[in-house]
């Protein structure tokens, strides 16, 4: 890892080719954070399934944000932040067009914003970082040093509880839901609030995929541990209510020392010899993941960020940045009944290394298959864009004055940096000096190359985020289509987010 001071160094490197400047691409992005307490024994713990969330009429949801002690280190409990109380939340199991509205009910100490992570939603339902659900009773007013900083024409407050409004005009995708408040983001993720909506369709229905329950969602993440049991994060105000921010060495990212699956550490499941779907989640503040199999075995990729794949595509391991998806099936046939098989981090050492297991437990009848074609998706075509747009990721200043900007320039609410058409396609282009996944709200785009060369394996399909290394250029073809009006593109490293890395388009 580096340090503060060596990073701010680094900076001054004018790119990769500059003689030991540079971080490879291989390292994680951030800092790890020691728990203070014994680990357990990884694949002890079964894993969990997050229930699924019941409408209390057609179309029409309640949440409630609320704390509550959860049992997640075997022998202790430790407080989340969750929805319903719950960590992950309830996953929302939804289908095209069902028009759905979701009451979020914020029982917490502290403003909230949830965002629906790769949904097509009105602008007023993407949980902008200022448009805040607080606690009936609790008063509330920015903070100092707040990115908007007194101007409150750029806030929103809602008392007690607000609806979001989802169309779910959308391809069948695996999305996600989580905390969005400007500033205080990453703890309040880490704390809990975060939970899968999996849209379903007819397309996605009609393929032989497997399903029930072999369709798995898995939400991967790291944290770490008091000794209480306690999460362990550093943030500099444990309130969330006065001052923003983390300790100076922990700039880059918070990585925990404990991997996570289901909110369960290091789980484990039985499962028939048989193919199953597994909906992978990073849901991690900043680590990324190199996933692989052991004793070997394969991925066979159906779907991105935003559902099927024109093709399935294999994979011996598969890179994942934070709030990146990849549907993938893996065949637990091809494996001896009583083989264990690890699911593995290869970027991560020691307690990190590890991830879950799978114990093929009895053989199954499988009726299942993964068919030569998914889904129709037509290629890029950078020719009909409108626009290009370059934007980049990087650290400005110097000690104190140090910021994560894009374009030079730290988040600005109510400022876009661009102002693209509804129904159209532009080409953006994403430089960084670091690692940062890209996150597009409303938009959704194809990746076209990186560093001037086609795009990976792994960028297959539609997306909402992408993976941007150091002093790496990523070309995107992005689409907007929906609805005009204030959206944002950021970071989802949640430290360099709450540290301004983000900035508003407007779609006119």
């Amino acid at each position: 890892m580096i340090s503060r001071r060596g990073f701010l160094g680094l900076l001054g490197c004018t790119g990769l080719a500059v003689a030991g400047c540079g971080t490879s691409a291989g390292e994680t992005a951030g800092q790890t954070l020691t728990s203070a307490r014994a680990l357990p024994a990884p694949f002890t713990v079964p894993l969990p399934i997050p229930k699924t969330a019941v409408p209390v009429r057609p179309g029409h949801y309640e949440v409630v944000q609320r704390a509550a002690r959860v049992e997640i280190i075997p022998g202790t409990t430790t407080e989340i932040w969750g929805y319903d109380g719950t960590f992950p939340g309830p996953t929302f199991d939804l289908r095209r067009a069902g028009r759905t509205v979701v009451r979020v009910r914020n029982e917490l100490p502290v403003p909230t914003s949830t965002h629906l992570h790769g949904g097509v939603t009105p602008p007023g339902s993407d949980g902008y970082p200022t448009d805040l659900v607080v606690a009936e009773g609790r008063g509330f007013r920015p903070p100092p040093g707040a990115h908007a900083g007194h101007d409150l024409s750029q806030w929103t407050f809602h008392s007690g509880a607000r609806d979001y409004v989802y169309p779910l005009d959308q391809r069948a995708a695996t999305l996600w839901y989580h905390d969005h408040r400007m500033d205080f983001t990453a703890p309040q993720v880490w704390r809990g609030l975060a939970g899968f909506l999996l849209v379903r369709d007819d397309e996605d229905d009609a393929l032989p995929l497997p399903k029930g329950a072999r369709d798995l969602p898995l939400m991967i993440c790291d944290r770490s541990f008091e000794e209480d049991g306690a999460f362990r994060y550093p943030e500099v105000d444990a309130s969330l209510l006065v001052k923003a921010g983390v300790e100076d060495d922990f700039m880059e990212g918070v990585e925990g020392d404990v991997i996570l699956v289901n909110g369960a550490p290091w789980p484990v499941l039985d499962v028939d010899a048989a193919r199953y779907r597994l909906r992978l989640l990073n849901a991690s503040n900043a680590r990324r993941y190199r996933l692989a199999l052991t004793p070997g075995g394969r991925f066979v990729q159906v779907g991105s960020d935003l559902g099927l794949l024109a093709a399935p595509v294999t994979h011996e391991a598969i890179t994942i940045a934070p709030a990146e998806r990849f549907d993938v099936v893996v065949d637990f046939s091809a494996y001896p009944v009583g083989t264990e098989v690890t699911l593995v981090n290869t970027l991560g050492t020691g307690s990190t290394r590890d991830v879950m297991r799978f114990r093929v437990a009895r053989r199954a009848k499988d009726d299942s298959a993964v068919p030569r074609r998914l889904s129709r998706i037509d290629p890029p075509d950078r020719s009909g864009a409108v626009a290009t747009r370059v934007f980049d990721f990087r650290m400005t200043g110097q000690g104190g004055g140090a910021a994560w900007t894009i374009n030079g320039r730290p988040f600005r609410p109510g400022s876009p940096l661009a102002r693209p058409r509804l129904n159209t396609t532009e080409v953006w282009r994403f430089t960084s000096d670091f690692h940062h996944p890209v996150h597009v709200h409303l938009a959704h785009f194809q990746v076209l190359s990186r560093g001037g060369r086609p795009p990976a394996p792994t960028d297959a399909g539609w997306k909402d985020t992408v993976d941007v290394r150091p002093y790496e250029v990523v070309d995107v073809l992005v689409r907007f289509e929906g609805y005009r009006g204030r959206y944002m593109l950021h970071c989802h490293n949640l430290e360099h987010e709450d540290m301004a890395m983000m900035a508003d388009f407007e779609v006119i």
